[in-house]
């Protein structure tokens, strides 16, 4: 029971979404999730990685490819390997 003059604040997470120039990328921060669609090589598959998109924090997006930041601090890429899709030859340097 709330006393007059109190009040009640609702925790709702807000979906973000990012977009490369052909897909899109739907995700709510600190979710374990992130929902993609348009065109696959452009990002808007991400099948290959859904199981490593733990606790995303951020997605952030290039022309043809977007990178996902999780909250232990590690990235995770997909989408067009020549716009930042593939980011294993770099994945030891890419942590907090």
């Amino acid at each position: 029971r709330l006393e007059a003059g109190a009040y009640q604040t609702a925790g709702a997470i807000e979906p973000k979404v990012a977009a490369t120039e052909q897909a899109f990328a739907l995700f709510c921060p600190g979710g374990d999730r992130v929902v993609t669609w348009g065109k696959p090589d452009s990002g808007g598959d991400s099948s290959e990685v859904q199981d490593q998109l733990k606790g995303v924090q951020q997605v952030q997006a290039t022309s043809g490819a977007f990178a996902a930041i999780l909250a232990d601090g590690s990235v995770v890429t997909w989408g067009n390997p020549d716009y930042g899709g593939d980011s294993s030859t770099v994945q030891d340097q890419l942590r907090n």
